[in-house]
Formats: structure tokens, sequence, C-alpha cells
């Protein structure tokens, strides 16, 4: 009798907690060649319609939703498809909801478009789908410059490979000699063979005076089996490489363009004076970042050890710089899959390990994890602390976690950086395993006294 009594409050609960929270929710279903677009059936009498993809159907389908009174739309992410249909429905101010595709698997049985998207449309309507992150507009046009960079970065990379096949092929050893074949002396070494010069003395003239390795050394290298066809590839990627170099510049131009454009904060805290050691980086901006991230966030985040001006502004172009999307600095590592994904059952912790995602915000702090090996500040001395016992994967994600706390802290109060040394970080890890050992003593009856050295 006790157990029906439980399962008589439980089904209660449960209808009490499935109300209709949304009675204006659309579903749909895209597609690459249409969409199908499930309402309520009390708003049409043909509930289910499927439209094309051309814009003129796209308007047709947004005027369609708000003449029959919808308010909100949830549609799955599927590749690029949605990116047309979610921005007209927004511009028409509907509120749009784009859903993890993992999150509305339908149930088993036949599979079809119309069924797909009455499942998306009911599931909305009780409330059960939450959408994706999606900055402010303006940040998506940031974001879409930044990722063509780095498509653009990508490309240079892979005809640097090109080039470096090519001398190979010919045996010119030029990679042997040079710390990197596009540095200032392998350019001029390339160049000068594409314009037909084959004298390997004459070659080697073009040493540059921070060369390590001395003419006679880079001559003996570029003694080749100059081929034609060998030649011909290499022309070509060194054109490629250049091209690609033009429009890496004209990317900058409109990256800059578009953070002059965004709304500036009053800075809390002056921008560091601190000389920071630059990198020798072909593909950096030819603009000062650190001036216009320092005026929309308010603070200088470049002090974070282990992020620079570029990573710091495509971790911004994924996020934006309101920080009241996430209500704490945990639901925002959350968000990237940096905390452990603890999956409990009878009590016991089954497995803890952390989502695997595609977020490139998280790329970028790890990237920024794995830079602090040799660092001497505090993040440095942790990570390295993680790393012997736990292990390098598991001290990336631990120490990019820390870093993406400080990140979010540092943006959403305005605050500047504490830097830490790796001597006072060991201090206070002393003094917090003292602490704990004393605590423990006294639980034990105990007392800790030290002893001289």
């Amino acid at each position: 009798m006790k157990l029906k009594k439980n399962t008589k409050t439980n089904k209660k609960r449960i209808q009490k907690h499935l109300e209709q929270i949304n009675l204006y929710a659309a579903g749909i279903d895209i597609g690459s060649h249409e969409h199908y677009v499930a309402v309520p059936d009390s708003l049409d009498e043909n509930p289910v319609k499927n439209f094309s993809c051309f814009t003129s159907d796209l308007e047709a389908m947004a005027d369609w939703l708000v003449k029959i009174g919808i308010t909100t739309v949830a549609m799955e992410s599927t590749g690029i498809y949605w990116i047309p249909a979610f921005e007209i429905l927004e511009s028409r101010g509907l509120e749009v909801l784009l859903v993890n595709a993992h999150h509305v698997k339908n149930v088993s049985g036949r599979k079809t478009d119309v069924k797909d998207c009455q499942w998306i449309q009911q599931l909305h309507t009780y409330g059960l789908l939450s959408g994706a992150f999606r900055p402010e507009d303006n940040y998506c046009v940031l974001r879409a410059y930044m990722r063509q960079r780095e498509m653009l970065v990508t490309s240079i990379a892979t005809h640097i490979q090109h080039m470096q096949k090519s001398l190979r092929q010919m045996n010119l050893l030029l990679d042997n000699v040079v710390t990197d074949i596009t540095s200032l002396t392998g350019m001029k070494i390339i160049r000068d063979i594409l314009s037909g010069e084959r004298d390997a003395t004459i070659l080697a003239k073009h040493r540059d005076g921070r060369c390590k390795n001395s003419c006679e050394v880079i001559a003996q290298s570029l003694m080749g089996n100059y081929r034609q066809e060998h030649l011909f590839t290499l022309k070509q990627s060194v054109e490629l490489y250049d091209f690609y170099h033009e429009k890496l510049q004209d990317c900058d131009i409109e990256i800059e363009d578009c953070l002059s454009q965004l709304e500036k904060q009053p800075p809390e805290s002056p921008l560091s004076s601190k000389k920071r050691r630059k990198k020798n980086n072909k593909n950096a901006m030819n603009f000062n970042v650190t001036r216009y991230l320092h005026e929309l966030c308010g603070t200088d985040l470049t002090e974070i050890d282990g992020l620079d001006e570029h990573s710091i502004l495509k971790i911004l172009s994924e996020t934006g710089i309101n920080m009241d999307k996430w209500e704490t600095a945990k639901h925002f590592v959350s968000w990237m899959g940096l905390s452990p994904n603890n999956k409990i059952s009878g009590g016991k912790i089954l497995s803890s390990k952390t989502i695997k995602t595609k977020n490139r915000a998280k790329h970028v702090f790890k990237i920024a994890a794995f830079a602090l090996s040799n660092s001497k500040s505090g993040l440095g001395a942790f990570y390295r602390r993680l790393r012997a016992r736990l292990g390098a994967p598991k001290a990336i994600n631990a120490t990019a976690r820390k870093v993406a706390v400080i990140f979010y802290n540092m943006i959403k109060f305005k605050t500047a950086y504490k830097t830490q040394t790796q001597e006072e970080y060991n201090e206070a890890h002393k003094k917090r395993i003292v602490k704990n050992l004393n605590q423990k003593a006294k639980q034990l009856g105990l007392e800790l006294v030290p002893i001289a050295i």
C-alpha cells in the first residue's frame, strides 16, 4: 500500500512538472533542400508545412509563423543549413532556439521529417529544450572574420609544407640549415632560386647575420638536383604563400574596422606598461590589438599568464564580453566542457570525465595551459604539480579551467590580474598542506611539532 501511495504521488509530480510552458511554440526540422515546420493544432488547419530553402520561401515561412501568433521556435543545429532560417526568424522578433541534435533524438520507430518537427515542437511546448549559446550579432560578425583568418593561416601553413616538399625533392636541404624556410634568409634564397640562380655560393650570401650556420654550410645544403617539375611546384607554392598573406592583411583590416565599431567600456584599471616579449610571428595582426581589447573589456586581459592578444581576441569572438549569460564562473567552464561530467549511480561516481566538445574557446584555453609548461608563474607551478600527479592531459584540462575562471572574473567584475610567482604559489601550497595536516591531527587528538632541519 505504501508503494502504491508513493507511485500516485510521483505521478502527480510528473504531471505537474510537464505542463505546457510555451503555448505558441513551433518546431523546425532543418534540411539542405527543405524545412518542415510544426505548430500547435489549434493555430492552423494544416499544422505541418514544408518550405523550400530559397530566401523567398524562408520569408514566407516567417510570415506564416508571425501571422498565426507563434512567439518561439526551436530548430536543430544541422550543419550550416540553419543559419539563414535562424537569422530571418530572429529578425522578425521571434525567439529562436538552436538545439543540439543529440538532445532532440526521436523515440524509436519510423523516422520521418514530419515526425521530427512535431517531436521538436512537442518538446519545446513543455519547455524541455535549451538553446545553444550564440553571441550578440556584432560579435557574430567578429567571429566570422576570426574564423576566416584562422582558415587563411592554415592555408599558409599548408603551402609552406608544399615549399619544403619541393625543396626536399630537389635535395635542397634548406630546412636543415635555417630554423624557418620562410625567414628572411630562407625566402631570399628561395626567390633567388626561382629567378634562375643556381650557384650555391651566391645563394648562401643571402645569409642573415643572425643565422647560426655559416655561408659554407648553407652553400653545401644548396647543391641539389634542380628539376623543372619541382621548380614549377615550388614557384606555385610561393605564389600561393604570398597570395594568402595578402588576403590575411585584408582580413586584418576588416577585423580592426569591426573592433572599432564595438561598444567600448570605461577601463577600471589602466593598461599595463610592462614590456612583453613579443614572438616573431609572421601571422600576427598588423595593428594594436591590446588597445582594442582594453577598451572593450575595461581591463588588461593580456596580463593573464599563457594568454596573448590574439588568443584573447579568438575567445572573445566566440563568447562576447557579456558574461552575465553565465550565472557563475562554474557555468562558464561547464559550457566549454572544462568541468567534470560526473555520472552517479547508487551513490557512486561511475565517471567524471569531461565531455568532448568542439568549443573553440575551450581549445584556446587548453593551448594556453600547455604553454605554461615552463612558465615561472604561479599558474605554471600549478600545472607542473598536477602533471606530476595526474599526467599531462588532466593537468592541461585543470589548468585551462583555472585560466578560464580568471578570464571570466576579470571581464565580469573588471578586476586587474593578480600576478603570482612560482615561489609564492609553492609557499601558499605548503601552508595549505600544513593547515590540513593540523586539522587532521586535531581530529585524531594529536599535535604536529615542527622539527629543526
